[in-house]
């Protein structure tokens, strides 16, 4: 069984906004192109990339070849990368140039090492409540993680986040499913529809403390 990707939400890529820690998403993946920036540095044709750091790109790209966008140069009748931010890392010149390598390898776009994870398909806000300390977190996690995953990014408020009965409506969740698979629904687009605001419905999952053992 292959490892479950890590899914972020694009609030967590666009936190990495720097030369120094650039990251970018596009088709659905999350690449870290700060190991780029650092070899290249200097290099002009990073300006487009860094202008994007932390945003989503996959306008660049054409989803079905998951190649950057192609187009018939109106001057030469080629068919060229499409580029209107500028030529960017790894894309070759509209014409013969001097100072181009045809050996690159492998392009950027294509090369799993810059891939962190996924992007994920729909952020959600949750509120966490400890029944115990009545202290409440407002968390925004990604659909695609289980109630496990979640509980990781929860233990940065509460350590001892594994020793606590995780329930909805009166029901135990199960750690190993989603939300949406534990019956945690999702009404953002109905409230959207309704007008109503949203920060006013976040389900709330409520932490019932076992025992004061967490598991190492």
């Amino acid at each position: 069984m292959m490892d479950r990707p890590q899914y972020f939400t694009p609030a967590e890529v666009a936190a990495h906004n720097t030369a120094d820690d650039l990251w970018v998403s596009f088709l659905g993946k999350v690449c870290d192109l700060t190991p780029l920036m650092t070899q290249f540095k200097g290099d002009v044709l990073l300006l487009p990339i860094m202008e994007c750091a932390g945003k989503d790109i996959s306008h660049w790209f054409d989803p079905k070849t998951k190649d950057v966008l192609k187009h018939v140069d109106p001057l030469t009748n080629c068919v060229r990368y499409f580029t209107p931010r500028g030529r960017f890392l790894h894309v070759p010149p509209a014409g013969p140039r001097s100072d181009w390598a045809n050996n690159i390898g492998q392009p950027w776009w294509t090369d799993r090492q810059y891939e962190v994870g996924r992007l994920t398909a729909k952020a959600r806000w949750i509120r966490v409540v400890n029944t115990l300390t009545s202290q409440e977190q407002r968390l925004q996690v990604c659909s695609e993680e289980t109630l496990a995953e979640i509980l990781q990014r929860y233990l940065r408020y509460n350590s001892h986040a594994r020793s606590y009965t995780w329930k909805y409506n009166g029901s135990s969740l199960s750690m190993s499913r989603t939300l949406d698979e534990n019956d945690v629904p999702d009404d953002d687009q109905r409230l959207e529809q309704l007008r109503l605001d949203r920060d006013l419905f976040i389900p709330a999952l409520l932490l019932h403390f076992n025992d004061d053992l967490t598991e190492e």
